[in-house]
């Protein structure tokens, strides 16, 4: 087990600078994760069921979003398209509350949130990049950390308008996300800007896409992201109904998770910096997953004392396994890209992790749940299977990348050019 890591805080500088803005930001996401069908229901007056759709919709237009916004902070600097991105994400959190009253307007905000938070992963992963430098695996490490706590102070404050559960607190919940993305946007203004690399401007925007290498690790990486959900999705509705397992301890489960990832992600991540590590990385998430998914579906039928037990030391081992997942994620994000089109890339992957969200539901609830104990040992075999291809394609990609002495010409300007932006 990796040993424990406290580091979140780096050295006065950009880094800090990005991380307080991400932690602001994240908070802001916290604050609507849980909220925004209930919102739909409540405020908006909405069945369930066509919330969902809208909320499916605006998911699916906005996997279209994250290349071209990708390709725009190569071109033009990470730094100010991220900005102009979260000016439009308080843009949608505001119009949530004074545009939408109706399952059309809802659509429009919900289409236009949903695009905008697609590509401010693209976005942000180039800037973090920058950001990051020759570190920036171990930096990305530390940014999930923050990530984590971020949103869980989001979630926690949350609770709070649920509990009330009237109209005012959900607005309101909306209106304080519209403020974090402001003073987000705002705090980012203090780091470098960040000119594009050499190479971005004449890069083709078709780049990624003939990348057959990197397009394969964006198939395995959205297959394998819908391990995310297990913990979220999946568990809560097996605890509460096809396990005696106490009820509560669907919150204290995910609460573990967050501890695992605040404390542990650090360590585990800078064990994974290359290209093979990676999918090392990957491999060992899989035998893990393999093991996790595996007991949790061993929890059905047996006391309430052994359930709680049993899912306890599952969960403890799937975060685990997520860290290894995380890490070998960050290390092949950066080692297959190029520099100077990381957004492009990224915005590919997003696409990936995309549709691996969207299909999370249907595969965990609509197929493991409905096959009971033995849907957890498939799942945890696909896990398995889909890990034990990582190291194939991280090799596979090692082929395809530039030559050595590229990569490194690369590295050197990425480096020059960061020192000019930190000396402007």
């Amino acid at each position: 087990m990796p040993r424990l890591n406290l580091s979140l805080i780096p050295e006065p500088g950009p880094r800090r600078v990005y991380l307080l803005a991400t932690l602001i930001n994240t908070y802001g996401t916290g604050l609507v994760l849980t909220t925004l069908t209930l919102f739909a229901v409540r405020v908006v007056h909405l069945p369930a069921a066509r919330a969902g759709l809208a909320m499916t919709i605006a998911g699916l237009v906005g996997l279209m979003a994250a290349m071209p916004i990708g390709r725009l902070a190569d071109r033009r600097g990470p730094r100010n398209v991220y900005r102009v991105v979260l000016l439009v994400l308080a843009a949608a959190a505001a119009g949530y509350v004074l545009f939408a009253h109706s399952f059309t307007s809802f659509l429009i905000v919900t289409t236009v949130d949903g695009s905008a938070l697609i590509s401010s992963g693209a976005a942000n992963v180039a800037l973090l990049r920058r950001v990051g430098g020759e570190k920036a695996t171990t930096f990305r490490s530390q940014m999930a950390a923050v990530l984590n706590v971020g949103i869980t102070l989001g979630v926690a404050t949350a609770a709070v308008a649920l509990e009330l559960n009237t109209v005012a607190a959900y607005r309101a919940l909306f209106l304080a996300n519209a403020l974090t993305c402001l003073i987000g946007a705002a705090i980012l203004g203090r780091l470098p800007k960040y000119e594009p690399l050499p190479g971005a401007r004449e890069e083709s925007p078709f780049t990624a896409l003939r990348d057959r290498a990197f397009v394969g690790y964006t198939v395995l990486s959205g297959a394998m992201y819908t391990q995310y959900f297990v913990l979220i999705v999946l568990l809560p509705v097996w605890v509460v109904y096809h396990t005696s397992a106490p009820r509560w301890t669907v919150s204290a489960f995910v609460i573990i998770n967050t501890v695992i990832v605040v404390l542990f992600q650090v360590r585990v991540g800078k064990t994974v910096q290359t290209i093979r590590q990676g999918g090392a990385a990957f491999r060992r998430a899989g035998v893990i997953f393999l093991v996790s998914c595996s007991a949790m579906g061993l929890a059905t039928g047996i006391p309430a004392w052994a359930a709680l037990l049993l899912l306890a030391a599952a969960v403890v081992l799937h975060s685990f396994g997520e860290l290894w997942h995380a890490s070998g994620t960050y290390a092949l994000d950066f080692g297959l890209a190029p520099p100077h089109a990381q957004g492009q890339y990224q915005g590919l992957a997003s696409v990936g992790t995309g549709a691996g969200q969207a299909l999370a539901p249907i595969l965990l609830i609509g197929l493991v749940l409905s096959l009971g104990r033995f849907g957890f040992v498939l799942l945890g075999a696909w896990f398995a299977a889909l890990g034990l291809t990582g190291p194939a394609v991280a090799r596979w990609g090692e082929r395809t990348r530039p030559a050595a002495e590229a990569e490194a010409a690369q590295a050197a300007e990425a480096a020059q050019a960061g020192q000019a932006a930190v000396a402007d």
